[in-house]
């Protein structure tokens, strides 16, 4: 019960986060930025070394959670490319319908689509968060007191890239806001978890190595374009370094 009641600790950094996020205004690019910096600092810093940690095992000489990396990443890649094509074509047949004028919904359903897909799988991991702290404290009292404290605090950042993502995408305020209470709520249920069973390592590990791949995609070809488009500025820049930095000393401190 002490996992869930740390979890509940989780809940509430990741509503300040969303809370943070939404807060933001005309600073939005900073937002971004600093959004971006905090994805690359979680996947380089966290979540990849975890995976190798926990599948270290190799097919023809790659260990496989790096696998599930480059799959994370190029199944991203796919179905953005997909949305595009897709959208291609509703263009063209707009213009060769309507005289050449042409329809949104098809590019805004598709990018919602998108944002939904990853704020979805950022819940997914808030899971698998509270599902590390039940294990951490399964194994002793130090360990989870570590673990709990890397989660906690990098939850802040989960709940500010959950609300920033659905919304970049073009998803409303409520749907942002409906999803940034799941992923609060998602630490507490993965911590619940561990009362009943768990998972095995190997396969946490490959889901790890998959979720990295999926953030590195949307932070470097998707949120860091976005924020540097309509503000090219140092100040853009400073607020990835300083997320990645962030995380770095989180990261640093809990281990």
């Amino acid at each position: 019960m002490t996992a869930v009641l740390v979890a509940a600790g989780a809940f509430l950094m990741t509503l300040i986060g969303g809370f943070v996020a939404q807060r933001t205004g005309d600073r939005r690019h900073l937002v971004l930025g600093f959004a971006a910096g905090l994805m690359l600092g979680v996947v380089a810093f966290d979540l990849l070394p975890e995976a190798i940690n926990q599948a270290p095992g190799e097919v023809h000489g790659v260990p496989q959670a790096l696998l599930m990396f480059a799959a994370g990443f190029l199944t991203i890649h796919v179905v953005e490319r997909a949305v595009a094509i897709h959208r291609g074509h509703e263009g063209e047949y707009a213009e060769h319908t309507h005289g050449g004028h042409h329809h949104g919904h098809a590019h805004g359903a598709g990018q919602q689509g998108v944002g939904l897909t990853a704020a979805l799988a950022l819940v997914g991991h808030s899971v698998m968060d509270g599902f590390a702290i039940g294990a951490a404290f399964q194994a002793g009292s130090t360990v989870g007191t570590v673990v709990a404290i890397a989660v906690v605090a990098h939850d802040f950042a989960d709940g500010f890239n959950t609300y920033t993502i659905t919304r970049l995408y073009g998803n409303n305020k409520r749907r942002a806001l409906t999803l940034l209470a799941a992923d609060a709520l998602a630490p507490v249920s993965g911590a619940a978890i561990t009362l009943a069973f768990t998972i095995p390592e190997h396969l946490l590990g490959l889901y790890l190595g998959f979720f990295s791949g999926f953030l590195l995609y949307l932070a470097t070809s998707d949120i860091l374009p976005e924020a540097h488009s309509p503000h090219p500025s140092r100040s853009t820049l400073l607020c990835t370094l300083a997320g990645v930095g962030f995380m770095w000393l989180v990261i640093g401190f809990a281990k």
